[in-house]
């Protein structure tokens, strides 16, 4: 399978900011064009969301998926994988933060999809390419203001 495809970005603000807004997995919605609804299907004994179904729109890709959530190596990292989806066979992924060099927050999005359709490999890279940038630049845009 295929290696993921990632990109980050530097948020003005602190860490504590910008992974509340990360791990608010119901608000996506509220900055996030391409993730028309979430539903919380089980938490853990924390009360975080540990499986969600998730109505995607990324333009040629929609979908309903239901995802696993990893804390595991939270809170610098937020991993998640494809439990089960109307077309994809694969979605994985993470949301890595750090504090950068000026006393912001560097987001480093990884995610790879697998779908149910023959799609050329260079095609499915474009269309990750282009989700992780557009969720990068909405949730900075959220945090920012």
């Amino acid at each position: 399978m295929s290696e993921y495809s990632e990109n980050s970005i530097s948020i003005d603000a602190d860490l504590a900011s910008v992974r509340e807004v990360l791990f608010d997995l119901v608000g996506y919605p509220s900055w996030s064009t391409e993730i028309k609804s979430v539903k919380v299907i089980e938490k853990d004994d924390q009360g975080r969301a540990t499986k969600v179904k998730i109505a995607v729109d990324a333009g040629v890709l929609r979908d309903s998926v239901i995802l696993d959530y990893d804390y595991s190596l939270a809170p610098g990292k937020l991993s998640f994988s494809l439990d089960d989806a109307d077309l994809l066979t694969e979605m994985s992924g993470a949301y890595l933060t750090a504090e950068d060099e000026d006393g912001g927050t560097k987001v480093t999005y990884q995610m790879k999809v697998g779908l149910s359709m023959p799609v050329p490999a260079m095609m499915r890279q474009k269309v990750e390419r282009a989700t992780i940038d557009l969720a990068l630049k909405q949730l900075k845009n959220k945090i920012e203001g």
